[in-house]
């Protein structure tokens, strides 16, 4: 793929330079944010060699898949003369991925293309301001599982200053996530970066926890009326985005009624103060009771009361969050869950729905006797083996309809098996955010890894039984156009 070609080819169907007002991209895409939708040609941008698909919107998704947003990325950046170039070659597309890249377009945009409520903005911004972090989510949890595997073959390890050291790099996002994600909010709603680490180090102030008892002296509690005491960390990631956010309101809102001459020394001092009081009388308080309300009904209600049932609907239900774009809400919680306990419980289970849908195409790809089906589900079936599963939804399971249903049912398995395991096994979760599929394998914590590849062929299995049985019949290629 030549990356400069192809950003030279997309600026002006998105309207040019001066229809951009910011630019990033995700594991998958280049997301441009645009000014006047009505100046980007998505049709023309979809038969561009090389783009997988395209969501519209305001913020413009280009889809060229794992490994090409980033060079992708860096060649549009400097097509506007922003960072320097980074060109790769890449073999020409074959026909079948072609194809797939055709649906994949096509249907995902009938899904997302009524996508535009309050709601689902706020799922983008969260999703901007975790997508970054997520290069530093892998590396330290493969850290942190490779210091596990070293303690687990050498347990004296652990009295070794170096692999004290090793094993500490792996702790390095967690330890900074409430001021990187202060930052990244800060950035995504327009305020000053460094007020966003600040805001991010609000919440986490140890003085909130009051004077500990002593000998001498009785413990000085800081509490709030009608709430009761405050403790660092309270609300956890949610509360740093919402404190994040009320700096920059707080900010803007100054700015505009402040002298040029006094704003370096008036606007952050108000900001700083004003926007402190708001986090720790309002904002902790209420984002704790919204972090409790959602920790309840995931974890304790849905996983620990609701067992293998719990992990079965979890896994089942899905599928269709993420085709509407609205799993990401669920990275704050994953984020806070890794921060308090090393792990996230909910993300193995979650997984499973995936891997229902591989299980699916390889049922499909047995029994059709389309050569044109064939080789979409040949394209897909790799990365999404891997954890990347939206060529497999939209490219097979959505456009035939009855095969993403018993994809669904078919991952509910695996999530039951999981979720069994959890309580067999007295908990474990995975480790980082970003990895999914056979790669998850590598950060599920506790050594019980098993229980996690036991999910996945759960899943393959009755994914590929449901949908040969009962989800696939050959008429139904007809409905891929």
């Amino acid at each position: 793929m030549d990356y400069s070609k192809l950003s030279a080819e997309l600026l002006p169907l998105a309207g040019g330079s001066g229809n951009i007002s910011s630019f990033t991209n995700c594991m998958t895409r280049l997301r441009l944010d645009v000014v006047d939708q009505s100046r980007v040609d998505a049709d023309a941008i979809k038969a561009l060699p090389g783009v997988l698909g395209v969501v519209e919107g305001p913020q413009l998704q280009v889809i060229v898949g794992p490994g090409h947003a980033q060079r992708l990325r860096d060649a549009f950046a400097a097509q506007s003369e922003l960072t320097p170039a980074a060109e790769v070659d890449d073999p020409d597309t074959a026909d079948a991925a072609a194809d797939l890249h055709a649906l994949e377009a096509e249907n995902k945009g009938r899904v997302k293309a009524r996508q535009r409520t309050r709601v689902h903005t706020l799922f983008r911004h969260i999703g901007n301001i975790f997508i970054p972090i997520i290069p530093g989510f892998i590396a330290c949890g493969l850290i942190l599982a490779i210091a596990n595997v070293w303690k687990l073959i050498s347990p004296d390890v652990v009295n070794n200053a170096w692999y004290l050291a090793f094993a500490a790099l792996g702790g390095i996002v967690v330890g900074a996530l409430n001021l990187v994600v202060g930052y990244n909010t800060a950035k995504e709603f327009g305020g000053t970066p460094i007020l966003g680490v600040i805001a991010g180090a609000v919440p986490y102030l140890p003085a909130l926890g009051g004077i500990v008892a002593a000998e001498g002296v009785e413990a000085q509690p800081l509490t709030i009326p009608l709430f009761g005491e405050l403790k660092p960390a309270l609300g956890g990631i949610i509360g740093v985005i919402a404190t994040a956010w009320v700096f920059t309101v707080i900010e803007k809102q100054v700015r505009k009624r402040v002298p040029a001459s006094l704003d370096l020394f008036v606007v952050p001092v108000i900001t700083v103060l004003v926007g402190s009081a708001a986090c720790v009388f309002i904002v902790m308080p209420l984002s704790a009771l919204l972090m409790q309300g959602i920790n309840w009904l995931l974890i304790d209600f849905a996983l620990e009361q609701g067992g293998i049932i719990g992990g079965y609907l979890l896994a089942s239900l899905f599928l269709p969050l993420v085709m509407l774009g609205i799993h990401q809400g669920l990275t704050p919680l994953h984020a806070q869950l890794i921060t308090d306990h090393g792990f996230t419980e909910l993300l193995p289970v979650l997984a499973m729905a995936g891997a229902g849908e591989v299980g699916m195409a390889i049922a499909i790809y047995i029994k059709t006797k389309s050569p044109r089906l064939k080789g979409i589900i040949r394209a897909a079936l790799p990365i999404g083996v891997l954890g990347v599963g939206e060529p497999l939804i939209y490219g097979v399971s959505l456009p035939l309809f009855y095969p993403l249903i018993t994809a669904c049912l078919g991952g509910g398995f695996g999530g039951a098996f999981v979720a069994w395991g959890m309580q067999v096994s007295g908990g474990f979760g995975a480790g980082a955010l970003g990895l999914s599929g056979v790669l998850m394998t590598a950060v599920i914590s506790n050594g019980q890894w098993l229980w996690y590849v036991g999910g996945l062929l759960v899943s393959y299995v009755m994914g590929f039984l449901l949908t040969y049985f009962f989800g696939f019949k050959e008429h139904m290629v007809e409905r891929l156009g």
